[in-house]
């Protein structure tokens, strides 16, 4: 009877588990998610302009492709004094949806004059600005592009760091001496690294990265250093403090990672674009125009 009883009282704690409990999640207010990271190959002939947009959603749920009723770039060399107004004449690149529906913006092929952005009048220090509008609120990001060093050698290691699974890649660059200089490296895979040269500057450096027991013989990663200010080194730093366990960065921007791209709605003043004022009225994500340097590795 006593094996009875404890038999009928374990089942019942089973069954219990088993009960649903819902959670009432608090609604959020839908955001803007804009991927606005042009990684510029100055052998290329064109910037790769392409901004992709979204919608955050509500928790558990995915985010959801939109569409913007304009899309802009203006860009040029900074006024002496001034360095965030740009000279006259600036030039402009109006963007157009690449196909209904796709949330995917690029230089619009039916405009009169060529809406492409050369590489070759790129400089040190040229500002882009990015115009948005979406749901009738205007959007606005700055940035200046941001050159880099290329990647000198990119070798597979014999040691691990945590599993004798682990892969190593040694990578090997040189620091740009006299200034401060801002990296970071996108290992494939969604894996990021950011660096900068406070302990070498203008030295060789070279530096081990781990992959882990996924990476298989015959496997090819493609290893890119990417320019970076200090602003968009934060910016990635905090990233790949907060979704390092999710796998990419750039899957689900988190929420507390606050980018460059901001609320401009009711704002009047044309060269001065600030919401000091509205904290929470922004946009997730990040506009940046950055060169990028790219070698592939076989894993043997």
């Amino acid at each position: 009877m006593k094996k009875a009883i404890l038999v009928s009282v374990l089942g019942f704690l089973v069954l219990s588990c088993e009960d649903v409990i819902e959670v009432d999640l608090p609604e959020v207010e839908p955001r803007l998610i804009v991927n606005a990271i042009f990684r510029v190959d100055l052998n290329e002939e064109f910037v790769p302009v392409e901004v992709k947009v979204t919608e955050a959603s509500n928790f558990f749920e995915e985010n959801t492709v939109t569409s913007l009723e304009s899309a802009l770039i203006r860009y040029g060399m900074p006024l002496e004094g001034s360095p965030d107004i740009i000279q006259d004449p600036p030039g402009f690149s109006s963007l157009a949806e690449s196909e209904p529906g796709s949330g995917i913006y690029i230089p619009d092929p039916t405009f009169d004059a060529d809406q492409r952005i050369r590489t070759s009048s790129l400089r040190p220090g040229m500002i882009f600005q990015l115009f948005l509008t979406h749901k009738n609120r205007r959007y606005f990001a700055s940035t200046s592009f941001q050159f880099t060093v290329p990647i000198e050698s990119l070798e597979q290691g014999t040691n691990t760091l945590f599993s004798d699974d682990d892969t190593e890649i040694i990578v090997t660059f040189t620091d740009t001496p006299d200034q401060t200089d801002y990296y970071v490296f996108d290992f494939d895979f969604g894996n990021f690294l950011t660096l900068d040269d406070q302990f070498f500057d203008g030295q060789q450096f070279e530096f081990s990265y781990f992959y882990d027991a996924n990476m298989k013989t015959r496997d090819e990663a493609e290893v890119s250093i990417l320019g970076a200010d200090q602003e968009f080194f934060n910016y990635m730093s905090l990233l790949i403090e907060q979704t390092e366990d999710d796998g990419g960065v750039f899957d689900t921007p988190v929420t507390t990672v606050r980018g460059n791209i901001f609320d401009v709605t009711g704002l009047d003043n044309t060269n001065i674009f600030d919401n000091a004022n509205r904290p929470d009225e922004f946009a997730l994500g990040y506009f940046a125009v950055i060169q990028e340097f790219k070698q592939t590795i076989v894993i043997e």
